[in-house]
Formats: structure tokens, sequence, C-alpha cells
């Protein structure tokens, strides 16, 4: 029984790790949608965005119950966390695209006003909404059942390990996000190991899928073994690391031209 709560409190650690470096994501882009605009109408404007993201988040938590439940909404999830965490690594890898996203958001903004920057900004957060509880449920689906028995159509402790996530991004992006856009500053190489984390529980979401008693691709009991378990963990914490200590881009020295 240990070592089910164990499992339980890593899954949590994990999450609230990419909700972290999700909702650093979040804030760098509100502050980029808003940064055309005066001073103070700049602040109301990400305290609105930060409101909003509070709003679309808690909403978000009365969806995990139907996500959870019905193997054709999983089968979307995992192809949405799987196109969006290979987007990104593609993007930064082979091209210019995610460097100049940001910039492309910012020349997007300038010129609107302060109702239709907050209205981008509303766009932005329930798309990052989505990613994040996506990204929640599929680490909370692979986990085994606890004896708290459900709550809303899901274990109970599954739950809990959802909505604890949720909170924790809501507490993250109105109190450490700016650490951790420091953190991404410092570390730019983060951001795409966030998204290959995404992209790898978008795979694991998939094994949930396709273990599916409708589905009976895989065994049933597949997602909840010990082998695949450990595969999953393994494999998490090497794209970590791989992502920590990769170096940093601009510390790369500049060549001079003679």
């Amino acid at each position: 029984m240990d070592s089910i709560w164990l499992e339980y409190a890593w899954a949590l650690l994990i999450l609230i790790c990419l909700e972290g470096l999700l909702s650093a994501d979040n804030a760098l882009v509100l502050a980029v949608i808003a940064k055309h605009l005066p001073d103070d109408q700049k602040k109301k404007a990400i305290n609105y965005g930060i409101i909003m993201a509070f709003v679309f988040r808690f909403g978000a938590l009365f969806a995990i119950s139907f996500i959870a439940n019905v193997w054709q909404i999983q089968a979307i999830g995992a192809a949405y966390l799987l196109y969006l965490g290979l987007k990104h690594i593609i993007q930064s890898r082979f091209g210019k695209e995610n460097e100049n996203h940001r910039e492309e958001v910012e020349k997007e903004s300038k010129g609107k006003g302060f109702w239709p920057t907050v209205g981008k900004i509303a766009i932005a957060d329930l798309a990052f909404a989505i990613d994040s509880i996506l990204a929640a449920v599929a680490l909370a689906l692979g986990l085994p059942d606890s004896p708290l028995g459900n709550f809303g159509g899901m274990d109970g402790a599954k739950f809990i390990v959802v909505v604890l996530g949720g909170l924790a991004g809501l507490i993250l992006i109105k109190y450490a996000a700016t650490w951790f856009v420091k953190l991404l500053g410092d570390r730019p190489a983060l951001e795409t190991t966030a998204y290959a984390i995404v992209a790898w529980v978008g795979v694991k979401l998939a094994v949930i899928t396709l273990a599916h008693e409708d589905i009976g691709v895989l065994d049933h009991h597949f997602p909840h073994s010990t082998g695949w378990t450990l595969t999953f963990y393994a494999v998490l914490v090497a794209i970590a690391l791989i992502g920590w200590f990769a170096p940093s881009s601009k510390n790369k020295p500049e060549k001079s031209e003679a």
C-alpha cells in the first residue's frame, strides 16, 4: 500500500513541476500580449488575464470525469498532447518559428485597444487550461486505483492529484511565474523539455486509450504494470535531466568577424 502512495506523491511532484513550466509560459505570453499597452492598462490586462486563467482552469476541472471515462476523448487528448509537444520540439530544433512566435504575438497585438487585448489573453488562457488539464488527467489515469473510492466518476486519489496539480498551476501563475520565467531565461532548453514531457505524457494517454476495454489493442492491465510504469518514469526522468543539463545557446561564444 505504501508503494501506491509513493507513486502518487511522485506523480504529483512531476505534475507540479510541469504545471510550473506551463504556467511560466502562460505568464510570459500574457506579458507579451499586453506589452504594447500603457503601464496602467498593462498591469490591469495582466491581472484580468490571471483571473481568467483561474476561471478557465477551474472550469477545466469539471471536465475531468468526462475525459477520464470516454475513450474517444482520451484518444483526442493523446493526439493533441503529442501534436503540441512534437510541434514545439520540431520548430525549436529545425526552424525559427518558435523563436519568433512571441514576437509575432506582440506585433499582432500592437495597435489594438485594451479590451481586444484582454480578449486575446482570454484565448491564450483557454489554450493553456486545456493543455494543463489534459496533461494532469493523462498522468493521473496511469496511476493504480486507490482505496479512497470514486469521486465525480473518477478514482478519489486520482481526482485529488489532478485538482492539486491544477491548484498548483494557479498558484504558480500568480506567485511563482516570475521565477519560472527567469529560470526559462537562464535555461531555455527547459521550455523544449517541458513540451517533450507533454508529448511523452501524450504517449501515456495513448497507451491508456489502447488498453481501454472497448479497444483491447493492449492488455487492460498493461498501463498499470510494473514494467510500463518503470519505463514511463525512467524516460521522463531522462528527458528532465537532459533538459536541465543542456547547454544554453546564449552562452555559446559568438564568432568574431575579421
